[in-house]
């Protein structure tokens, strides 16, 4: 599976500018006025895992291939975009196929880049979005109540689906999300076939200036209590030293960032941060064609982890051979760890373990 961010925020805070960087491709353009990033822009980024390359030094395959995140950047938001006003419909439309979202918030200065609004507030402009999703997910629990309430009659399940979205419509109206009833079991099934804008994790972007980098302004820690006020993680990135960034070979990107103070990209953070808010993990499989990783969700079993190479894995699943990766590098090779005891033979009920280099077996 492949992890989906969507890139949202105001017009002009840095978005496509952000979206450049961290997908190393000028692919979005990047101009002084609302709306200039129309259509979404979406580029599929591997995720930088320096394990993959260590396997690829010891097994030495054809072809080495990371997991990947699609990134959306989505055109800019303004008031009034649940009723339509600027590319609202298109903007909310494009978020539903997403399964976290980056919420891009400005943190910085400069009279050259003109603020919709007039002046730099990245707790307004939060709230501005905010308040633009609960009423898109008001509106579409009210088209699905209208729905369940013509079905109910009768129909125990549609009743008490209507119960349930009525909650959720008594929850979003308090100006809380959808995100906050998530841990009920009902609620969750809910929102599978009734996806919602506000139960999608957010990672908050402080798009910072450089002397932000290592100094937090007032906008920073004001947008990062908002943060964590909403029980999200919150990282300050400089989207135009991340285009420079893009832009070097390793080494000198790697001397770059020290020179800031930074040990890794703005890329690297907010997928980090992508994979723990989603409860994400990767493994590995590892042979002389290729090394490659895969993404599955925490918690995921052996077959169905194999499923996410092949469905004829997980049919016909027999067993997994699984070393654990700090194993595998300390013995460099899965015959030496086979002689060596590390190897384990498991089976269907095996929880995979972030890291795991896995050798499926299965018959179809």
């Amino acid at each position: 599976m492949a992890l989906s961010i969507g890139i949202v925020g105001l017009p002009n805070v840095g978005k496509s500018t952000l979206f450049n960087a961290l997908t190393r491709a000028q692919k979005a353009a990047s101009a002084n006025y609302p709306f200039c990033t129309i259509e979404p822009n979406t580029a599929v980024v591997p995720v930088p895992d320096p394990r993959l390359s260590q396997l690829a030094e010891l097994v030495h395959p054809q072809q080495v291939i990371p997991a990947t995140v699609d990134f959306v950047d989505i055109a800019g938001l303004v008031r009034g975009a649940s009723q339509g006003e600027g590319l609202g419909n298109q903007f909310l439309a494009h978020i539903r196929g997403c399964q976290a979202i980056v919420h891009v918030l400005r943190c910085f200065e400069d009279p050259d880049i003109v603020h919709v609004d007039g002046t730099v507030d990245p707790m307004r402009d939060a709230a501005t979005i905010e308040t633009e999703l609960l009423l898109a997910d008001l509106a579409a629990l009210e088209r699905r109540m209208d729905r369940l309430a013509k079905q109910a009659k009768g129909d125990k399940k549609a009743a008490a689906q209507l119960e349930i979205a009525r909650r959720l419509a008594e929850t979003l109206s308090t100006g809380q999300p959808a995100s906050a009833m998530a841990d009920d079991p009902q609620v969750e099934a809910f929102l599978r076939d009734t996806p919602l804008l506000t139960a999608k994790p957010v990672i908050f972007v402080l798009n910072v200036d450089e002397a932000g980098i290592t100094t937090e302004t007032d906008l920073q820690r004001c947008a990062r209590e908002l943060a964590a006020a909403r029980g999200a993680q919150a990282i300050s990135v400089c989207a135009r030293v991340e285009e420079e960034l893009a832009a070097l070979p390793p080494e000198e990107a790697a001397e770059f960032l020290a020179s800031f103070g930074v040990s890794e990209s703005g890329l690297a953070q907010v997928i980090r941060a992508g994979y723990a808010t989603l409860g994400l993990i990767a493994f590995f499989t590892a042979g002389p064609k290729e090394v490659r990783a895969w993404t599955i969700p925490q918690g995921t079993k052996a077959p169905q982890a194999a499923g996410v190479i092949h469905s004829d894995f997980e049919r016909g699943f027999i067993r997994a051979e699984v070393i654990a990766f700090a194993d595998y590098l300390r013995h460099g090779s899965e015959a030496a760890c086979r002689a060596a005891g590390v190897l384990r033979v498991e089976g269907k009920d095996y929880v995979v373990r972030d890291g795991d280099v896995i050798h499926f077996l299965f018959n179809v």
